[in-house]
């Protein structure tokens, strides 16, 4: 290590003394000249050494050697800054390279999923060091050495998922090809028959949910991997069902408090964390929030009270009471709380999802007036909340998913608000994740947009054909 440097203002204090003590001893004054004028009085003509001492340079030295010390301690803070964060850095890139090599050496069946999150990781992780690079100033030997093992991190999870020890997309492939195959056969055995084209979006012309596709890995939250509740989707409006806005709103580590989120005018924006625009709420509770007709609803913190807020302004444009609803994490969803009110879109508007202590638990569901927040109309259910992970509506009807294994999540329930029937249903929902803690449906794109664990995902719909 190396030693301590004198302080520059301590070395300058000596300098400034040394030159005093030289100039303290007096000398006997030179060409002494002196008269006596009219009225008596003397004068007298000294001249004096040209040996003055320099007081105004020494203070400019002074002012110098204090700036340089103020940048130095600047300078040696954003080296500490650094450091921390590449501490940070090397923790995340060691736990990365725990995760490949126990996909390495394991003969566990590992989808294209398991791979698409360790790129996405690596990817972020590659982003850090570029900003990383272009704010050190000096020697920058340990940060280049990060680039390039995650560099060969990247390159290794490739390699990986080209060998696919048990060959499990090239399984997948090769059955997708034999299904269009099948669906060929079946084609041409049935030429005259009709063609059944799926549902126009935003239209309910359909028998309801038939299936899910798998999970498309939209992006990590923008606050990373910490921030692991929180909800997003894409607004909804009917009068301009093109319009393009996507919202991202996280909680905050709490996994209760929303205070931050983010509006992005395309995907590709969202996917780059570019051209956003965030704002700041201190109201927020639970990640049961949707947007409909460019507003954000929510549940008010700490009451029983729902909110719109406007998104144009971050503005609470109406607040009140949802009638009967517990909250405060009474009747939350199964592995996630504070999700007391789940705010739900679809085709017929704005509803929500709630439990009260007359119903004991089980799932209520209240059409809401998107303008003013009343109740328009209100069906019970024999569903138990807290035993649902999850729900979201599609045309009036009210689905729930449970969770069956840390991999896979069910369509198990369904309550219809058009006829009052209830019902079962078995339709898988494989996740990226463990936990899943927002479901949003979007009418036009007929998609699912899911939060899991602090990913982003979406799964189209497919739907039943409307009997005739």
């Amino acid at each position: 290590m190396m030693p301590p440097l004198p302080s520059p203002l301590n070395a300058l204090a000596s300098l400034t003394e040394k030159g005093r003590q030289s100039y303290r001893t007096p000398k006997p004054f030179s060409n002494f000249t002196g008269s006596v004028d009219d009225r008596g009085t003397c004068q007298c003509t000294v001249a004096l050494p040209d040996t003055t001492f320099p007081v105004v340079r020494v203070e400019q030295l002074e002012f110098t050697a204090h700036s340089l010390s103020q940048t130095f301690k600047t300078e040696l803070s954003k080296v500490r800054e650094y450091v921390q964060l590449i501490r940070v850095y090397e923790k995340r890139f060691f736990n990365l390279t725990a995760r490949v090599e126990i996909m390495e050496k394991n003969s566990f069946s590992y989808t294209e999923l398991d791979f698409e999150l360790i790129k996405i990781e690596v990817k972020e992780m590659e982003k850090l060091i570029i900003q990383l690079k272009k704010g050190f100033v000096g020697s920058s030997e340990v940060v280049d050495q990060l680039e390039v093992e995650i560099r060969n991190m990247t390159l290794l999870v490739e390699k990986l998922e080209t060998l696919d020890k048990n060959n499990v997309l090239a399984i997948r492939q090769e059955i997708l090809i034999l299904k269009n195959r099948l669906k060929e056969c079946e084609a041409s055995k049935s030429e005259n028959a009709p063609v059944i084209l799926p549902p126009a979006p935003g239209n309910c012309s359909h028998g309801g949910v038939a299936n899910i596709s798998k999970p498309f890995v939209v992006q990590l939250n923008w606050r990373g991997f910490e921030y692991k509740y929180g909800a997003w989707g894409r607004d909804y409006s009917p009068e301009n069902p093109d319009k393009v806005l996507y919202w991202v709103a996280p909680l905050n580590t709490d996994g209760r408090y929303l205070e931050y989120y983010r509006l992005y005018n395309s995907l590709d924006d969202l996917q780059l964390y570019t051209n956003y625009r965030q704002y700041r709420v201190i109201y927020g509770q639970g990640s049961g929030t949707a947007v409909y007709k460019n507003n954000m609803y929510i549940n008010f913190y700490n009451s029983q009270n729902i909110a719109k807020v406007d998104l144009t302004t971050n503005t609470v444009a109406v607040r009140r009471a949802l009638p009967g609803a517990v909250y405060n994490n009474r009747f939350s969803y199964a592995n996630v709380g504070w999700q007391d009110m789940d705010f739900a879109v679809d085709e017929n508007g704005l509803w929500v999802v709630y439990a009260t202590e007359a119903s004991t638990g089980n799932m209520v569901i209240s059409k809401l007036n998107d303008t003013t927040l009343e109740v328009i109309n209100t069906w019970q259910t024999r569903q138990y909340k807290p035993s649902v992970s999850n729900s979201f509506m599609v045309c009036g009807v009210l689905y729930a998913t449970r969770t069956l294994n840390t991999r896979t999540e069910e369509i198990f329930y369904y309550f219809d608000t058009n006829t009052g029937k209830e019902g079962r249903l078995s339709i898988t929902m494989p996740k990226v994740q463990e936990r899943v803690q927002s479901i949003n449906y979007h009418p036009f794109d007929q998609k699912l947009f899911v939060y899991n664990d602090g990913y982003l995902l979406y799964y189209d719909l497919t739907f039943l054909q409307k009997p005739q």
